[in-house]
């Protein structure tokens, strides 16, 4: 059940950060999605470590895949740049989460 919740907290964070961008390009209702977005965010990540996630694993695999995720939605959505040291950054970032991961079991 942990990883159900942890998976939903990475969905309302990005969720959440996608909305930031689209109310700072001057649609201000979107504001109301960055809050939901965050509130449930943590919300969801802290039923994880109720589970049993441990914290370390739980943050470092959230902020991880929020971190690509947004980068790679960037791009689609919004046309931002990525380039392949960001592309290097992502991956480098995903192979340490990997080794927090894989240290605390």
């Amino acid at each position: 059940m942990s990883w159900f919740f942890l998976s939903l907290a990475i969905v309302f964070e990005v969720v959440g950060t996608m909305s930031l961008r689209m109310a700072s390009s001057g649609r201000p209702r979107y504001y109301a999605l960055v809050a939901g977005g965050y509130v449930l965010s943590y919300a969801m990540l802290s039923v994880a470590l109720v589970f049993g996630m441990p914290l370390g694993v739980a943050y470092g695999i959230w902020s991880a895949i929020g971190v690509a995720a947004t980068a790679i939605l960037g791009r689609v959505l919004f046309n931002e740049r990525f380039t392949w040291v960001m592309g290097l950054g992502v991956v480098l970032v995903m192979a340490g989460v990997l080794l927090v991961e894989t240290g605390a079991y």
